[in-house]
């Protein structure tokens, strides 16, 4: 039998978290399960419970000090900043300052060993400063982004308010697992309706 999913199956529909966009990048294709009579890309919910199991699996082998989240886009910042709440996890929600993590001189230069971002290209500065020191990047994807500088792609509706809720919310309660510190968690504190 199948491994079962993080959420139940109506719970990441109802979130949209597999709505993608009419827009698809070569790279993002593998992971679209159908395309609408829209022309909104649908992405393939087993692959994305996949690719968030390895993302949390990934997060896992760090310490919450080592993580750096970043958020640039305003409809994740809700969810960015309970997950860096619950978990202990680093946290920008807003710009990033570029910089931070190449420039000692800088005054919030702080080193970290993993960066997760929820979309490509308006974190483009915290990824860019990941590659040039050589740390892995989890980026939340959609259809329409580019992944060719990350290191490992979560595909899903990354502009969604409830879709980021949800994916956050589980990945805050698996790193919690993991690490022995189950905490009760209410996905109304990572979402908003």
């Amino acid at each position: 039998m199948a491994e079962e999913l993080l959420a139940a199956q109506d719970q990441y529909l109802k979130s949209g978290i597999h709505i993608g966009t009419k827009f698809k990048t070569a790279y993002m294709s593998r992971f679209i399960y159908k395309t609408r009579p829209d022309g909104l890309s649908v992405l393939n919910l087993a692959k994305i419970d996949e690719r968030l199991r390895l993302a949390i699996n990934m997060m896992n082998q760090y310490e919450p000090q080592d993580i750096l989240l970043v958020s640039r886009r305003e409809n994740g910042w809700k969810s960015v900043k309970a997950f860096g709440k619950a978990t202990g996890v680093k946290v920008f929600a807003g710009r990033y300052p570029p910089g931070i993590l190449t420039n000692p001189n800088h005054s919030e230069y702080s080193e970290f060993k993993l960066i997760m971002v929820t979309d490509t290209w308006p974190d483009r500065n915290a990824v860019k400063d990941a590659m040039q020191i050589g740390i892995p990047v989890i980026a939340l994807c959609d259809t329409n982004n580019q992944s060719n500088e990350v290191d490992l792609v979560v595909p899903c509706n990354n502009k969604g308010k409830k879709s980021l809720g949800l994916l956050f919310f589980l990945m805050a309660r698996e790193y919690l697992k993991h690490r022995g510190q189950e905490k009760e968690l209410n996905i109304d504190d990572f979402s908003e309706d």
